[in-house]
């Protein structure tokens, strides 16, 4: 299969663009993970007020420390499961939620300036500022509904919606791919938008694969969310069964029974496997990039290892570390469809004019010089 360089007629390539956006993507990342570290340790619900500007700073003083710790104690958290956390005890999952909350500030930061700078200096033209306009209105976004998660565990349950933590998830998924994607574009190339695309056979089982692990963390947010992960102990049988009864006897099941939920994200785990050990053979059967076949090594590792941490996560009793790797392994999935569908971008339907014998077959950007000819 040929191989052959993007035309990049449609976005400007710039190194430093590149390096800003891998670095924002990483810190986006991080956040990510580091949710999960607030969730895991119930500090979500410390802070009970979004102050974006003077929440920037803790408590200074004990009259301050107090007079927090007495808006939390007002929570339903405080009331039905902390009653009897000292102040120490508090300041300690505060703490935590303010990094979490100062992270985000500084992901703003990191965004917002290097933007303004690279607008300024004319490093990205402004007819291209839309794809980075929709970065900050997600950020914006993810930042509200994260706020509004925290507030529906505010008020009559010690928890939070699962539906608002899941949204609040997908939306920083959403700006890390977007950020991820647009870097990989500075780095590899663009396609050019004037020439018809047909996409090839790999990367629509990268795009299927892809649609499948989007719905696999979905249903991981809504797990977390319910704190389904302690419903059962044991794998795979669940209360002594391979199929509980009951899970599917109501649509509604689905989305808001815990039993029901956890048993479809310990399953559907297994459908993701098969789509991507597809993807793995149908991908290395047509390409004879290093880069690319050393990405579906680490792919299909890194799939396997996921099931396993998450079989782990249920019988350790959900510890926070390995919790928390099974939750960064699905960012490194996510991360890793995101390069697979960039770099195996559709064929060209219709010839470029100096090359009028090329065949549609799959063009994939190498990663450092072309190399027409290369069989694949």
């Amino acid at each position: 299969m040929p191989q052959t360089r993007w035309e990049n007629t449609s976005t400007s390539q710039n190194s430093a663009v590149m390096k800003w956006l891998f670095i924002f993507a990483f810190i986006v990342a991080f956040l990510v993970v580091f949710g999960g570290f607030v969730r895991l340790t119930r500090s979500g619900l410390s802070i009970t007020e979004w102050n974006p500007v003077s929440g920037s700073v803790p408590p200074s003083g004990q009259q301050a420390w107090e007079a927090e710790f007495a808006k939390y104690q007002q929570t339903p958290e405080f009331k039905q499961i902390n009653f009897n956390m000292t102040l120490e005890e508090y300041q300690y999952i505060f703490y935590v939620e303010w990094i979490h909350r100062f992270i985000a500030r500084l992901a703003g930061l990191v965004y917002a300036i290097p933007l303004f700078y690279f607008l300024l200096t004319k490093k990205i033209p402004f007819r291209e500022f839309g794809i980075y306009f929709v970065m900050g209105l997600l950020f914006i976004a993810q930042a509200v509904a994260g706020w509004i998660m925290v507030a529906s565990g505010l008020v009559d349950r010690p928890s939070v919606s699962h539906f608002n933590l899941t949204i609040h998830l997908l939306l920083a998924l959403t700006l890390f791919g977007l950020a991820w994607w647009t870097a990989l574009g500075h780095k590899y190339g663009f396609p050019d938008k004037n020439r018809k695309a047909q996409r090839s056979t790999q990367s629509k089982l990268a795009l299927v694969s892809f649609i499948l692990l989007v719905i696999q963390i979905t249903y991981g947010g809504f797990t977390a969310g319910l704190k389904a992960g302690h419903v059962s102990d044991t794998w795979p049988l669940m209360f002594g069964k391979l199929i509980p009864p009951n899970l599917f006897s109501s649509f509604i099941n689905i989305f808001e029974a815990p039993q029901t939920i956890v048993f479809i994200h310990r399953w559907f785990a297994f459908v993701v496997l098969i789509a991507m050990t597809t993807f793995y053979f149908a991908a290395r059967q047509q390409i004879s990039s290093i880069e690319i076949r050393n990405g579906l090594n680490w792919l299909l590792g890194l799939v396997v290892f996921q099931i396993v941490l998450g079989i782990l996560t249920v019988i350790l009793h959900v510890q926070i570390a390995i919790a928390l790797g099974h939750q960064a392994g699905a960012l490194g999935l996510f991360a890793l469809m995101i390069y697979f569908m960039h770099r195996l971008r559709a064929t060209l339907s219709s010839p470029a004019p100096s090359s009028p014998r090329r065949s549609n077959r799959e063009i994939i950007p190498p990663l450092k010089k072309s190399s027409r000819g290369n069989s694949m």
